[in-house]
């Protein structure tokens, strides 16, 4: 952050901009740059120090500028486009120094990757905005039940439709408040309805609207006919190869979207993989998801005993 060129950048841009830079090691003495080369190049002193000179005019004297040490950098303007380099850079440790590198070329790509990947998530937020606009006026009174598609702890999911509208049908999951109060769920209810919210992928179960009554909390979502994949494997046995690799393929899409957003799932089982009508698998169930800071871990130990990671189970935190 330190880095002007840096500083406005958000924090996820400045990891994957640390993920790139090369370590180069330097011998004492050694000119990493010469004043009135071209560079394309910038670099983070990691260790030892260096000397600033600059030659002077009308002679081959070189005047002592400034020290640079741990922490420091220069070359900044050869990333923008200015590649003149106005000064020395000469190595001044006896063991040496090392610097982290990136150049021009690998720095404007992954910005310009990085911006389109923002431009893809304003897409995507558009499309939720909208689709959030479409149910801001339905009410709990609006739907009618079709039947019931099953039954769990905290209540049961109904097949629903729109009262005068029999082109689409959705799933109402019903959650009983006294229970979802005395096994203290709160937070896991509040968290999966929050991240829920936010989500616009293939690979999710969409969340279109919430309710709640005396007695119940609702959440209006998308439905998956197919059923739970714990079921078909439960009567199949076992899947082919084929197979296996389609419904992992449909997950790691889910956890990229998930992760791209600093998002944990940490219930990940059969039970919570849904099939839609056309056979994909959609992810489920988001009471354990947690949102993370950039780069932060997370020390709860939560999910479902079988199916636990092993860095939950040793408390080595996980993000």
């Amino acid at each position: 952050k330190s880095v002007p060129i840096f500083k406005d950048l958000p924090e996820d841009t400045l990891i994957k901009i640390s993920d790139v830079l090369e370590e180069t090691h330097y011998q004492n003495g050694d000119y990493i740059i010469r004043q009135g080369a071209r560079g394309d190049t910038f670099f983070i002193i990691s260790k030892g120090q260096v000397k600033v000179t600059q030659k002077q005019p009308n002679s081959n004297d070189e005047k002592f500028i400034r020290t640079l040490t741990k922490g420091d950098f220069f070359g900044e303007k050869a990333l923008q486009g200015d590649d003149l380099r106005t000064a020395n850079i000469i190595c001044d440790s006896p063991e040496g120094c090392t610097c982290l590198v990136i150049d021009r070329e690998t720095f404007n790509q992954l910005i310009s990757a990085l911006d389109g990947i923002r431009t893809k998530y304003k897409d995507e937020g558009d499309s939720r905005a909208r689709l959030n606009e479409e149910f801001a006026n339905l009410r709990l009174s609006d739907l009618r039940i079709i039947a019931t598609l099953g039954i769990g702890g905290f209540g049961r999911v109904e097949l629903v439709q729109i009262q005068n509208d029999s082109s689409r049908s959705f799933a109402l999951k019903q959650m009983k408040k006294a229970q979802i109060v005395e096994t203290r769920q709160q937070q896991h209810i509040m968290s999966e309805k929050e991240i829920m919210s936010e989500m616009n992928c293939e690979f999710i179960v969409k969340l279109f609207k919430t309710f709640k009554d005396r007695k119940y909390l609702y959440m209006l979502m998308e439905t998956c006919l197919g059923g739970e994949l714990w079921t078909i494997l439960r009567d199949r046995g076992q899947f082919d190869d084929a197979t296996t690799r389609f419904y992992t393929a449909c997950v790691v899409e889910a956890f990229h979207y998930l992760h791209s957003r600093n998002i944990i799932y940490r219930d990940l089982k059969p039970e919570n993989l849904l099939l839609d009508s056309k056979g994909y698998v959609k992810l489920v169930d988001f009471g354990f998801s947690k949102k993370l800071q950039a780069s932060r871990k997370t020390w709860t130990f939560c999910g479902t005993p079988e199916y636990v990671a092993p860095e939950v189970i040793m408390n080595r935190g996980h993000d």
